[in-house]
């Protein structure tokens, strides 16, 4: 008897807590590290709920996950207060889920406020109540699962990632607003695990992020380091092999930063197999309620003058472009386009009129407080949402964000500076404001010169935005020497742009860089032979498309319009395309972003990473360069 009611208690337990616990079955070449990141918990989290998966881990293994979310702040999320009823008579051939539908409430609502309805049917003339609510946006703070940790001296992303046995990409999912470089005192938030768990530190060795697809023989060639060597200062290596992400102890003076890795380029052409029509919505500010269809030229002076609603309408057209090209490869599609208004009032009405339930994607919206809305009301579904446009606020696990963060294109210009072994110095020209930026900079390049903009002349305490050319004189050698320029004003840029342009003499060769291509390098003070001379290199989230090579896309542009595709024509197929390609490889858009495939298209490519705590961002870039009067990728 006492082992019966110990067994109902048991089960009982069970089924008060199964809604704080998943079970999940260990697939091959899973790792605790790669089922962390899937269920947003930490591996300790695991462990402690696992023990025995420290010395028994394999394929088939149960094992227990806390449901829960790291999270470093409370989010906002909506709830509705009941403020009262309205009463309805139904009329003939209403039903219970279209008065749903009209009121904006849920069948289950409408049951609770009239109670018959759970043993009767609805019929004409019946008077129900119909409940009215107010929506309100409260807080919601969840469990955290990470702690504070001080940054100590010569600690830096690699070592505290390594000490507390995540990734440097995961570090920074925890802390977004962590600045480059980050500073001895330095607050981070880091996973929760007793001191005890934490990886020993040793200052005379380095640290290096294992990239995708990079293998040991990879890695000999990187950082000259055999697997022998790498496993007697890694001894796990032997039980768990290289896994991406993974930090690696290396010894010191070791190149751990190298060149942004090359992941080879996949033509999906080849993988297509999932050919189910593809749900796609696509949301939009077309604001057509301003919109006069029958004053055509009213309309044309609109497409010419408002350049959100052009920026929009060349986006659509790529999109339909990238539906006839889908169509072409057996990918057929059923897009459905929304009008946001570009305001949040009109993304809540979609939203509450249309289910998206078995949507494969929704592409926006461009507003940023609307697309936060989308993507926070469609999470609980799970249905991705492509930020096209825009650079989220909040990167939700269901959010795709396509335009790649500022660090990855700062050091993406970095590395490809750093890889160029004939370069013979580096000089890093800034205004007083980007000080903190190019000192950074010089971390990055020892030996390098810095040279800081003079003050103004009337006023000593405001920034002049010029040097002189006696502050470069002795400065530039024989040979190639990079120049990075960091700043954001005009008149800056044509200043220091006119100067060097007159020291490229002989045998000396200038080129000139920045890793913040901004307005400051464009306008009519700008002069692009200045530019083109010096070789202007930037990092960039696209490229131009080759015009020397042919394109059917940009050929069946122009042969419809007369002109070449905008930027945004050729982003909004290239977007569109890639969706749908992955969609076609895959049964969803996860399955086919979780590993590191890298697609490119006309001007944009994409290569997602998916954050332990959050979503999936694109980080495929480009390092561009002026080549006689044309951008082109820089190889």
């Amino acid at each position: 008897m006492k082992n019966i009611l110990t067994i109902i208690l048991i089960v009982f337990a069970i089924g008060l807590n199964a809604q704080n616990y998943i079970e999940h079955t260990v697939k091959p070449g899973e790792t605790i590290q790669t089922i962390a990141k899937e269920y947003l918990v930490t591996p300790f989290d695991i462990y402690a709920l696992n023990p025995d998966a420290k010395r028994k881990f394999q394929p088939n293994t149960v094992l227990i996950i806390p449901n829960s979310k790291v999270k470093n702040d409370s989010i906002i999320e909506d709830s509705k207060n009941l403020i009262g009823y309205k009463n309805h008579k139904v009329r003939r051939k209403e039903t219970l889920y279209g008065l749903a539908q009209e009121y904006n409430v849920s069948e289950e609502e409408l049951k609770k406020a009239n109670r018959f309805l759970y043993s009767e049917n609805l019929k004409k003339g019946d008077k129900i109540r119909i409940p009215r609510y107010r929506t309100v946006a409260s807080k919601q703070t969840l469990n955290n699962t990470i702690k504070k940790y001080t940054v100590q001296p010569k600690e830096g992303k690699w070592r505290i990632a390594y000490k507390f046995g995540i990734s440097v990409s995961d570090l920074e999912a925890l802390n977004p607003f962590m600045n480059a470089t980050i500073q001895p005192g330095n607050e981070l938030n880091v996973p929760n695990i007793k001191d005890q768990e934490e990886k020993a530190i040793d200052s005379t060795y380095g640290y290096y992020e294992v990239l995708p697809k990079e293998g040991f023989f990879r890695l000999k060639v990187k950082l000259n380091l055999t697997q022998e060597q790498l496993e007697e200062l890694n001894p796990n290596l032997k039980e768990t092999g290289l896994k991406a992400g993974m930090v690696l102890k290396v010894p010191e003076g070791v190149d751990t930063l190298g060149n942004l890795e090359t992941v080879e380029t996949i033509d999906l052409k080849g993988n297509l197999k999932n050919y189910k029509t593809k749900k796609i919505a696509l949301m939009m500010p077309y604001r057509l309620d301003r919109i006069d269809v029958d004053a055509v030229d009213e309309t044309k002076d609109k497409l010419k003058n408002d350049k959100r609603l052009s920026v929009v309408m060349d986006f659509h057209v790529g999109v339909i472009m990238a539906l006839d090209s889908a169509k072409q490869l057996g990918i057929s599609t059923d897009l459905k386009v929304l009008d946001t208004k570009y305001h949040i009032s009109g993304t809540s009405e979609l939203l509450a009129n249309n289910d998206f339930s078995d949507y494969d994607a929704v592409i926006g919206p461009m507003e940023e407080n609307s697309f936060n809305r989308v993507a926070l009301a469609l999470k609980s579904k799970n249905i991705p949402v492509i930020a096209a446009m825009n650079k989220p606020k909040e990167v939700y696990s269901n959010v795709f964000q396509t335009i790649p963060e500022e660090k990855l294109l700062r050091k993406a210009i970095i590395n490809y500076v750093k890889a160029d072994s004939s370069k013979t110095r580096v000089v890093v020209i800034s205004d007083r404001a980007h000080k903190t930026t190019s000192e950074a900079l010089q971390n990055e390049f020892p030996n390098s010169k810095l040279i800081l903009s003079r003050m103004d002349r009337k006023n000593k305490t405001k920034d002049g935005h010029f040097i002189h050319h006696v502050d470069l004189q002795n400065i530039f050698s024989p040979g190639k020497t990079y120049v990075f320029l960091e700043t954001d004003n005009n008149s800056f840029v044509s200043n220091v742009t006119s100067l060097l342009n007159g020291l490229v003499v002989n045998k000396r060769e200038i080129i000139l860089a920045t890793t913040d291509k901004n307005k400051a390098f464009e306008g009519k003070d700008i002069d692009n032979n200045n530019l083109s001379n010096l070789k202007f290199h930037y990092p960039s989230i696209h490229k131009d498309f080759d015009e020397t090579k042919a394109n059917g896309f940009v050929s069946a542009y122009r042969e419809a319009y007369g002109v070449s595709p905008s930027k945004y024509v050729s982003r909004g197929f290239d977007i569109t395309l890639d969706i749908l390609m992955r969609l076609a490889s895959a049964e969803s858009l996860y399955d086919a972003s979780m590993e590191a495939i890298e697609t490119e298209y006309v001007e944009n490519k994409f290569r997602y990473d998916k954050a332990l705590f959050g979503g999936y961002v694109n980080q495929a870039v480009y390092v561009v360069k002026f080549d006689e009067l044309r951008i082109v990728e820089a190889n």
